[in-house]
This record gives structure tokens, sequence and C-alpha cells, in this order.
């Protein structure tokens, strides 16, 4: 995974948070339940880089 797309991933990790709290301050479900699908989908492709990166390590230690 590169610098780029972690940091891009952490922001909107950290954006569906944010939302999050905004939601439940103000007591907002839409806003609640927007904010937890951005921090979910920022999750998935965390795990989907992860994945790929074990695969590239995988094919280089057969290198």
């Amino acid at each position: 995974m590169s610098f780029t797309d972690k940091v891009k991933n952490k922001a909107e990790e950290l954006t569906g948070k944010t939302k999050q709290g905004i939601g439940e301050a103000t007591d907002n479900e839409r806003l609640y339940a927007e904010g937890q699908a951005q921090e979910t989908a920022a999750h998935a492709k965390q795990a989907g880089e992860h994945v790929k990166d074990a695969g590239r390590d995988v094919r280089n230690a057969f290198e």
C-alpha cells in the first residue's frame, strides 16, 4: 500500500468518525449512519490493501 493510499484511507476513516460524532451530538441519525458507512468503507479499503500487500509478500518469497 502506498503512503498516499494510507493517508487517503485514514482521512476517510477520520471523516467518518467525525460525522458520527456530529450526528450523535446533534441527534442526526442520517449523519451518524453516513459516518458509519464512510468509516466502514475506509476499513474495507485498508483490508483490501493489506491483502494485496500480503499477496505481494508471498509472491516475492517464492522468487
